[in-house]
């Protein structure tokens, strides 16, 4: 077991919290990272791993919400192209500019230059933050990006919105890490069993899903962030709210990169609906489904894959069509979508990501629904703002919980890694230099890193062929990210597994090597059971 999980869950039955939070997704993320930056008590939970549902199967893209011009909600595309824009400037070397290829085919419900003039409106209510947009006749797209098909496209522009540089899940986890940081006590795989009040007082009763050990959580204020489970808790926990969830699922499948341009290539799918294809790295992600769902237990079916496939063999020209061959990896996951009312009736297609906080003062109780990852600092605030009216103190009310280290902090790190020749270590199979994946991924604990490789070369060895990750990185996952189980690594802290076949990653010399610095004396217990996963998935 990680050290520093074993040590948060020994606190957390020790005295009373002023909040704890219950899941561990983006919205519980951002919650714990504002309300610890100011200085409130609060302890955190999630029955998975950090960012182990929706929050680590999305497009990777941090977007304005370009499709809800057609439905007319421009107050929300309006209020979410300045998150974008905000995510931009508190991320920059994480959340970036990225210009979509759009193709517009025949027959489509809108002319091309009508939906190029919907760009030029949504790049300006992005206040001309990004790039311009610019039209373009099928031709001018087929020189621009060969490998679309352009025989039924009449039309088509290029527009900017912003898309994660690395991995939803990680992003999501560093905001875990930076509530830690300001005090906030945090544990995975601890699953809430019911909270009742006493005294004022919620009493969480917990369980440790590793070790089965069960333990009570006391806090003066409780948040129901458990995503795609929020009513199911608020149901165990005997509190109504006025939204609920339907759910959506999107899929998507990883594949080698089918063209060397860093843009997203838009089309609309057989159903209507937005399709990607989307660099990422030396790989290209194609999706996504939007199939309304029952339950937010979701898998992969052959139709979902075949649908996948079939758009893209359709949409692209390539040398040779894809097949079930060719997927590297899949991500499978629903969308929370919130909606007022008790019933689950609700116009599917209007149905918008916008988020919705319900709260109950008189029990100091919050449930957070649906939301986006673009939106997340306005969570984190708005949450920081409910928990103060409920008669929490924030000592530091106005500090920055977000954001990457000031300027000092980076040029610090980055002539230090100058110095060092950080990047002539840059494993050949990097999509990045090191220097700028360690400053993204890291912040200042990149500094004490550098140190490490400094004094030991070792430290800079890739251990796992044909992944990024050096073995002082897996060290630092062992020591800081509370690892628990080597697909929390390989999928969540790490992309590696979306990037390398599992039966490459099974096959790397020094996959064992890197058990053991994670997990120890475990090593072998804890690969056994990620092949064990392996295997029932394949």
């Amino acid at each position: 077991m990680s050290h520093l999980r074993k040590s948060n869950i020994s606190k957390l039955p020790q005295g009373t919290y002023d909040v704890l939070i219950v899941g561990g997704g983006i919205n519980g993320a951002v919650s714990a990272a504002a309300l610890a930056a100011k200085g409130v008590k609060v302890a955190l939970i999630d029955k998975g791993d950090f960012a182990g549902f929706t929050s680590s199967n999305s497009s990777n893209l941090a977007w304005g919400g370009i499709k809800y011009l057609e439905s007319y909600e421009y107050g929300l595309v309006n209020k979410l192209c300045l998150s974008r824009n905000h995510l931009m400037r508190s991320y920059p070397s994480t959340v970036k500019e990225i210009r979509f290829l759009t193709s517009i085919q025949k027959g489509f419900r809108f002319p091309p230059l009508f939906v190029y003039m919907g760009t030029l409106l949504y790049w300006m209510m992005g206040r001309f933050f990004t790039k311009m947009p610019s039209y373009l006749s099928g031709g001018k797209i087929k020189s621009m990006e060969n490998v679309i098909n352009t025989q039924n496209v009449i039309g088509g522009f290029e527009y900017s919105d912003a898309y994660l540089y690395d991995n939803d899940a990680r992003f999501v986890f560093n905001f875990i890490r930076s509530s830690m940081s300001y005090g906030c006590i945090a544990a995975n795989y601890v699953e809430s069993l019911g909270s009742t009040r006493s005294d004022n007082t919620w009493v969480t009763k917990s369980r440790d899903c590793i070790s089965g050990q069960e333990f009570e959580i006391r806090s003066k204020v409780l948040i129901n962030a458990a995503g795609p489970f929020v009513d199911p808790l608020n149901m165990v926990n005997n509190e109504k709210t006025e939204h609920h969830h339907v759910f959506s699922k999107g899929i998507h499948l990883i594949v080698d990169r089918v063209t060397p341009s860093n843009k997203v290539l838009t089309f609309f799918a057989d159903d209507g609906r937005l399709f990607f294809v989307i660099p990422m790295g030396p790989k290209t992600c194609i999706g996504t489904t939007d199939t309304q769902v029952e339950s937010p237990i979701t898998q992969v079916t052959e139709k979902d894959r075949q649908f996948v496939l079939d758009n893209v063999n359709k949409l692209l020209a390539l040398d040779k069509p894809l097949s079930k061959k060719d997927i590297i990896s899949e991500r499978c996951g629903v969308r929370p979508l919130a909606i007022k009312g008790s019933g689950g009736k609700a116009d599917w297609v209007q149905l918008s990501r916008k988020h919705a906080i319900d709260k109950h003062k008189e029990h100091n109780y919050l449930s957070i629904f649906g939301g986006k990852l673009t939106d997340c600092i306005n969570v984190g605030d708005e949450v920081a703002g409910i928990v103060e009216n409920f008669g929490i103190s924030l000592p530091y009310t106005n500090f920055k919980w977000y954001g990457e280290p000031d300027d000092t902090v980076r040029d610090e790190f980055f002539h230090r890694a100058k110095l060092m020749g950080l990047d002539t270590l840059t494993p050949v199979t990097s999509s990045e230099p090191l220097t700028s994946r360690f400053w993204r991924r890291y912040g200042r604990n990149a500094i004490n890193m550098l140190e490490r490789i400094r004094e030991n070369p070792q430290m800079a060895e890739l251990l796992i062929e044909n992944s990024e990750y050096l073995r002082v990185e897996i060290e630092h996952a062992a020591e800081r990210e509370m690892v628990t189980k080597l697909e929390d690594f390989l999928r969540r802290r790490s992309k590696i597994s979306l990037v390398v076949r599992d039966k490459d990653i099974l096959d790397a010399p020094g996959l064992k090597e890197a058990c053991e610095i994670l997990f120890g004396d475990e090593a072998q217990a804890k690969l056994q059971e990620y092949i064990d996963t392996v295997a029932k998935y394949a």
